[in-house]
């Protein structure tokens, strides 16, 4: 356990102090004597984004209630902590015992963003753990890591012991089971490893070997280890109402990203937008029912006293019971001034009737994203949305009184041009004349209309994994030419850094390669890479540079419908088949209807274990 009373002196020099503290309510503090297994949570970003996490809420809840396990947290400190804690020798710790890392049996990261990656490693170093599993022995933590980025784990495959691919809850404590059967024992990683490589959904990267071809694409990709599978199936929770979800969540003592009760409708998604790689992965779509949210909801208002309840999934707006949760959770917690919203609502599923009831207890602003300004751009994306789709409900907004509406588009998009572009510009002028186009009399409030942009990253498991990502300068010529058209002042227009996106595209579609290329990045000082303020573009190509790795081989590339990539092993439950079939569709702007209207044979419905989807039983 580390110095406290050091710890204090130097917490008052710190910027945010309860970033690392602990102690909040709801946290959970166990007697170490009591357990036979000790789980660090590790959020590789600072307090405030890692306690928004629901992932890391569920996890923590769920890994508690075992009694022999005791799950705590730990984040990336800030750069001004993190330099007090090398000055003074104060090694990262978990925030509950105040014990440092060494001292866990497990820590487990969660792979939310390609750009924390270099988060990881320095806070294994702060740690005082070895960055790579090859130099790490019985005596230290093992490494695992999962999440939405571990269905590309190469690019960690020297730093992560394991990974868990798809939804965790219910086979992380299995894996701890055998964990503790293993430990009693006396741990031996590699036997504990082989016996759990037997699990779905397990990947231990240690066990294979990848031979590469002349022109660097992937030759050859095989076993070294009797236990090793060739195939890696993603594992689902397949009954959501059954499955863990916390009564109560943490109170931190400062404001964090999303402060307030989360209740999760459903995990999947039917709309098919081809550059979505969640909406891919996380098939099928399964719902929780309404009784069950009610409860839940119950649960966590009366543990915490939030005000606010977020309906949270990847299209809110698809849930089947929305309107009778919704009306049911107002008619409840109206006269407490508890608000609900709705944060991912698609355009064409938007109910008005009931989001203007829910600004009856919270006004705020509307957030559309049409993600392309031209029709043919919707449709080479497959979002199936209408120009009218569009414009029909921001003027329904308007009439109700809403006069501030955010914007969302990429650029970059397959197969873009100028025009298209230039579209985001057309569109969101469209938007400016439906708010000024009605009577004079019922034009209230000082219209603001907030355009943004950000680069599209081609990701694995979604039919634009094979396409080149624009390049850097071709960015800046799309979004700076847009820039200079939006000539309206109650248009603002922002977009992203083309450079971060580049990078993350080289880490999202990248091989082994890139470990020894992140290990040297961070070596250069690089870390909060997704902080723009902290992103340093020029380090990280000076080390492409010396380590001869070329970026625009994993970024800027067209790739061969017959190559093998880096993520082919892990079975998602779609096929490789549908994705080119989309595509091949996207090239030619051609549709494809929500997949509860019709089967469209994505592969869900066939072969994977435990699921179902609307069209399991009936397939032909």
């Amino acid at each position: 356990m580390i110095d406290i009373k050091k710890l204090d002196r130097q917490l008052l020099k710190v910027e945010k102090p309860a970033r690392y503290v602990g102690s909040e309510l709801n946290c959970v503090v166990k007697n170490k004597e009591d357990v036979d297994i000790r789980f660090a949570f590790a959020f590789p970003d600072v307090y405030e984004v890692g306690m928004s996490h629901t992932g890391m809420q569920i996890l923590y809840g769920l890994l508690n209630s075992i009694d022999s396990v005791w799950c705590e947290r730990v984040f990336a400190p800030w750069t001004d902590m993190e330099q007090i804690m090398r000055d003074n020798v104060i090694p990262l710790y978990g925030i509950e015992s105040k014990d440092e890392l060494t001292n866990f049996d497990i820590v487990g990261f969660t792979l939310q963003y390609e750009m924390s990656y270099t988060n990881i490693l320095n806070m294994l170093d702060l740690g005082h753990i070895p960055l790579k599993s090859k130099d790490r022995g019985n005596d230290m933590p093992l490494i695992i890591a999962g999440g939405p980025c571990a269905y590309n784990p190469e690019p960690l495959h020297d730093i992560i012991d394991m990974f868990v691919i798809g939804e965790a809850e219910e086979i992380l404590p299995e894996i701890l089971k055998i964990y503790e059967q293993e430990k009693s024992k006396g741990l031996d990683k590699k036997l504990f490893l082989e016996r759990i490589a037997n699990f779905d959904g397990v990947y231990v990267p240690s066990f294979y070997d990848v031979i590469y071809n002349e022109n660097g694409t992937i030759k050859e990709r095989k076993a070294i280890n009797s236990s090793a599978k060739e195939v890696i199936k993603k594992i689902i929770i397949k009954n959501l109402d059954k499955s863990y979800y916390p009564e109560k969540s943490i109170l931190p003592y400062i404001d964090v990203v999303h402060d307030r009760v989360v209740l999760e409708l459903f995990r999947g998604c039917t709309r098919g937008c081809r550059f979505c790689q969640a909406g891919m992965v996380y098939r099928p779509v399964r719902e929780k029912n309404v009784d069950t949210l009610l409860k839940q909801a119950d649960r966590l208002i009366d543990s915490t006293g939030h005000d606010e309840i977020s309906l949270t999934s990847l299209s809110s707006g698809d849930y089947s019971c929305l309107s009778e949760l919704t009306l049911k959770l107002l008619d409840k917690y109206e006269e407490q001034k508890v608000s609900i919203s709705l944060p991912s609502l698609r355009l064409d599923s938007m109910t008005f009737d009931i989001i203007e009831r829910i600004q009856e207890v919270r006004k705020s602003g509307l957030t559309f994203a049409p993600e392309a300004g031209t029709q043919r751009m919707r449709d080479v994306i497959n979002k199936n949305l209408t120009e009218e789709q569009i414009l029909g409900p921001v003027s329904t907004a308007f009439d109700l009184g809403w006069s501030t509406v955010k914007l969302y588009f990429m650029i970059g998009l397959p197969g873009e041009t100028m025009d298209d572009v230039l579209g985001i510009k057309e569109l969101a002028y469209k938007v400016k004349d439906k708010f000024f186009q009605r009577p004079k009399e019922d034009i209230k409030g000082n219209l603001k209309i907030n355009v943004s942009a950000s680069c599209f990253v081609p990701k694995p498991f979604t039919p634009f994994q094979w396409v080149r990502q624009n390049s850097i300068d071709e960015f800046y010529d799309k979004a700076k030419s847009l820039q200079r058209e939006i000539k309206d002042k109650k248009i603002s227009f922002s977009y992203h850094e083309p450079k971060l996106s580049y990078l993350e595209a080289v880490f999202a579609r990248g091989d082994r390669r890139l470990s020894e290329v992140l290990i040297a990045a961070w070596k250069k000082g690089c870390r909060f890479d997704g902080w723009y303020d902290m992103f340093d573009f020029d380090k990280w190509m000076e080390v492409f540079k010396e380590l001869n790795v070329d970026p625009d081989f994993f970024a800027s590339r067209e790739r061969d419908i017959d190559e093998v990539l880096p993520w082919d092993f892990i079975d998602c439950g779609v096929t490789k088949e549908f994705l080119y079939s989309e595509y091949n569709k996207a090239m030619n702007a051609s549709t494809t209807p929500d997949c509860r209207e019709q089967c469209f044979n994505c592969g869900i419905n066939k072969k994977l274990i435990g699921g179902s989807c609307p069209h399991v039983q009936n397939n032909k």
